[in-house]
């Protein structure tokens, strides 16, 4: 992400928890690597932020906030609790810096590319400034309302992946239990009206067993953690999210909590 923006003349500065990691990007990408966030934050009009977790994400702008200049902007694309985005909007606002909530989908891939889909959040006008950056990023741009929309949907988004990725893997593994051509299969039903974008980018890795990068198990737990939260709060539970749940401790217990999320056809093996 950090790469699509310098190439679309919008990145001046980096930084990252890891200092090596930003001293690094920084490196190739020509651009600074500030010493902290707060640095960051005094250099920049706008700041984009992604992090893993909600307590990450007000830590990073607890330590910027001092340090942001009256009509700057805040661009989080990390998956949070649509409350955490309200509540972050509010602090900033009170000090006249505008916050949107855009986390993004389409994986590693997307991200490279600069084909993401980015689901928003926040004040209109913001999201009419943010056009530039958030173009450099992704493909698909929305806008859905005030502050906590673009996590609402992104917590719709991981429902779907939690269902999708199980019924991936348990086809996958009844292809292979089969004895089919795996690789022949992906072709084919990728075309078909079963697919689906992790059917097309994730079988393969089922066929490999090869689970390394992309969407980290405990990633996605935190995430459908999340949606059980704010399913919860209308009263409902929903299954798919307790199945994938129970399939991610699993994994987790096992030392792949870090793997991808298509590990879960470690699970779904017939033998």
């Amino acid at each position: 992400m950090a790469s699509n923006l310098a190439r679309a003349g919008q990145l001046h500065a980096v930084w990252n928890r890891s200092v090596d990691k930003a001293q690094t990007l920084a490196t190739e990408l020509g651009c600074t690597a500030a010493s902290s966030a707060a640095e960051l934050a005094g250099q920049c009009d706008c700041v984009v932020i992604c992090v893993s977790a909600d307590d990450d994400l007000r830590e990073v702008v607890a330590s910027m906030r001092a340090h942001l200049r009256r009509g700057s902007l805040v661009i989080d694309c990390s998956t949070v609790a649509a409350s955490t985005a309200r509540e972050i909007a509010a602090i900033l606002a009170s000090q006249e810096v505008d916050f949107l909530d855009c986390p993004v989908s389409g994986g590693v891939e997307g991200a490279r590319l600069g084909t993401l889909a980015i689901m928003c959040g926040g004040p209109e006008t913001a999201f009419s400034r943010a056009q530039p950056i958030l173009q450099a990023m992704g493909k698909t741009i929305r806008h859905f309302g005030e502050s906590g929309a673009g996590q609402s949907v992104k917590a719709t988004n991981q429902i779907l992946c939690a269902g999708i990725i199980r019924t991936v893997a348990e086809a996958m593994a009844f292809a292979k239990a089969e004895q089919l051509p795996l690789e022949p299969v992906i072709e084919t039903l990728g075309q078909g009206a079963g697919s689906s974008w992790y059917f097309v980018n994730r079988a393969p890795w089922m066929a490999k067993d090869s689970f390394t990068g992309g969407f980290k198990v405990r990633l996605h737990a935190k995430d459908l953690r999340i949606c059980r939260e704010m399913a919860a709060a209308h009263g409902v539970a929903l299954p798919v999210i307790e199945d994938t749940l129970r399939d991610y401790q699993e994994l987790i217990e096992q030392g792949h909590g870090d793997d991808d999320i298509s590990a879960i056809f470690r699970l779904k093996r017939f033998s």
